[in-house]
């Protein structure tokens, strides 16, 4: 007995080594590298040609970078000097491990948005989130979570991107006035600006507004039918360095006595981000008491579960936008958001995540290669070395401007209009996602929403399309149960007392009885055992209201589920071409049954 099992050892170890060695190779091989490094993929293929573009693309990026990661930086409740530190790293790493030569990693304002309840005039706050996200997105991105993504549907993600660009630009309203304000939030900003309307002041007002209209009327520049269309389009792209040089001069030009004439963002604090861990533990402002790491996480709470969420659908969701035809590997993007996250947390950056703003302009540039992120990089770099006393003339109306024209552009009106051309009931977990995110919390109101689509998808399914005739044949009443869809276990119940309700109200009413109830199934391709023990019920219900029950057309492998629970069940499957062919083989059986009867009487 040992020999033949040392035998059957020594044939099956070849095969397994063989398995494992093919696994260890696959690991090790050039694509698994080109895929988890994309760098080493179009590092090798890179031309000289294609440095130009890069370049071009690169600075025009970054003219834009340099003063939304100001205003974002404002948004987050954030020294300026913060926000520009969180767009300086994101570009670098992407490089290379990112898949998408458009994208553009830096702050944004849902990010910036997200973080702000938890700042509370401490910055560490901020690193921390941006560390511990950074880890998140990573693990789930190794686990290959992407596919999670899948789960979270259009007209949620569409809801969610509505309802942060209506709470950001309306949180930018107090500014672009030059009210000062620190209400946050959709009715909280409205109710302190008209509560103190008469606080405005008429400088700021006058930019805030002229920045705005300046900057919407740029944007249709690169329409324009002459002149040389590449300047137009360039000087369209660079339209918020524009705006930003146009508030500086103006700041100074004015100011008389030291005093300036309009309300700035602050000074910046001048060189280079500091190099440094993310802080795991930190002081109150207030008290000066030391707030242990543990303290901090339980300060930040549910942010580690929303910020690298809406992080990963933020990024993907772009990537998938510029993929141009590609497939977007979204377990890779999880990694390369995930590193970006965690290395920029090393030199004091929020959480970032991929820019639908700056990777159009990215994209309308012709960068070629993801190398044009290193050179919105080394900009804001520059930045930060050499143009941060020049930056504390930044007007805030004038960032308050930048914010708000971006944010009417951030709302997706194509694709509400396609959801509302293809199917109107899908604007339910829309709008339902737009105002509890609106009226609540964003956090809240993406789960709110992902739970609504989830019931809304269940109650769907619940109630399976079918439709229940009656008619005669041969003098024999008959209920045909016609199925559109699938049928799961959540339909089952549904479809079996719907079935028993007709025939019992049938036969009450005191004409002819059902005696037949004939379900068809051609396009079911398969069902689970609650709705096999659920159709075996009802068949058994039917037979106490002297009521036979056939399956008509079933698919195979959705009759071979209640075949193979009970064998006796199989003779309620029937096969034909048309419903008379059906009630002949129907009649034929009977007339069977019926003399096999006489001759076991006899």
């Amino acid at each position: 007995m040992r020999d033949n099992e040392d035998d059957l050892y020594r044939e099956r170890l070849p095969n397994v080594c063989g398995a494992v060695g093919s696994k260890a190779r696959s690991c090790c091989s050039m694509r698994s590298v080109h895929r988890y490094l994309p760098v080493t993929d179009w590092l090798p293929k890179y031309q000289l040609s294609f440095l130009a573009m890069d370049v071009v693309a690169g600075l025009t990026v970054g003219l834009t970078a340099v003063p939304q990661a100001i205003a974002y930086g404002a948004v987050a409740n954030l020294p300026p000097a913060y926000g520009l530190y969180s767009a300086f790293m994101g570009g670098f790493v992407y490089i290379l491990l990112g898949t998408c030569k458009d994208i553009t990693v830096g702050p944004t304002a849902i990010m910036a948005l997200m973080v702000q309840p938890y700042v509370n005039g401490n910055p560490a706050y901020a690193v921390l989130i941006c560390f511990m996200s950074g880890c998140i997105i990573t693990l789930m991105g190794l686990l290959n979570l992407g596919v999670l993504m899948r789960f979270i549907s259009v007209p949620v993600t569409t809801g969610f991107t509505m309802a942060a660009a209506i709470t950001i630009a309306t949180g930018q309203v107090n500014s672009l006035f030059g009210i000062s304000s620190s209400a946050s939030g959709f009715l909280n900003s409205w109710i302190y600006f008209f509560g103190h309307i008469t606080h405005t002041r008429r400088n700021d007002a006058i930019l805030g507004c002229g920045t705005l209209v300046l900057l919407l009327l740029m944007r249709q520049l690169k329409d324009l039918p002459f002149g040389i269309k590449s300047v137009w389009k360039y000087i369209s792209l660079a339209r918020n360095a524009v705006a930003v040089l146009i508030g500086i001069l103006l700041c100074y030009l004015l100011k008389s006595d030291g005093k300036l004439p309009f309300l700035v963002s602050g000074s910046i604090t001048p060189g280079l981000p500091p190099f440094k861990p993310p802080p795991f533990h930190t002081e109150d402002p207030e008290t000066g008491e030391t707030i242990s790491f543990g303290g901090m996480i339980s300060t930040v709470g549910t942010a580690l579960v929303s910020i690298p969420l809406l992080s990963i659908l933020e990024s993907i969701a772009v990537a998938k936008a510029f993929s141009k035809g590609k497939i977007v590997d979204a377990s890779q993007e999880m990694i390369a958001l995930g590193v970006s996250n965690i290395l920029s947390s090393f030199f004091s950056s929020m959480p970032i995540t991929g820019s639908f703003t700056r990777t159009a302009i990215n994209n309308a540039s012709g960068v070629r290669t993801p190398l044009g992120g290193a050179v919105t990089g080394a900009l804001v770099l520059m930045t930060l070395a050499f143009l941060t006393s020049t930056f504390a003339y930044i007007p805030k109306a004038t960032l308050a401007a930048i914010i708000i024209a971006a944010m009417f552009f951030m709302v997706e009106y194509e694709t509400i209009g396609e959801i509302w051309r293809a199917k109107k009931r899908d604007m339910l977990p829309f709008l339902v996602t737009v105002l509890t995110c609106v009226f609540w919390t964003l956090e809240y109101g993406m789960v709110v929403g992902i739970v609504f689509n989830a019931l809304f998808l269940l109650y769907k399914s619940m109630k399976p399309q079918f439709y229940l005739t009656t008619e005669k044949f041969n003098g024999v009443e008959v209920t045909m149960a016609d199925l559109k869809g699938s049928v799961d276990y959540a339909a089952a119940e549904y479809l079996k007392m719907s079935i028993v309700s007709h025939v019992t109200q049938r036969n009450s009413e005191g004409g002819a009885p059902t005696t037949l109830v004939v379900i068809k199934g051609h396009e079911i391709a398969s069902i689970d055992t609650t709705v096999a023990l659920n159709l075996k019920s009802l068949r058994e219900d039917l037979a106490l209201l002297k009521c036979d029950m056939i399956c008509w057309n079933w698919s195979i492998p959705a009759a071979g589920v209640i075949c193979r629970m009970d064998r006796k069940l199989r003779s309620m499957f029937k096969f034909s071409k048309s419903f008379p062919d059906l009630m002949q083989t129907i009649a034929d059986a009977e007339a069977a049954d019926s003399c096999i009867a006489v001759d076991l009487s006899q």
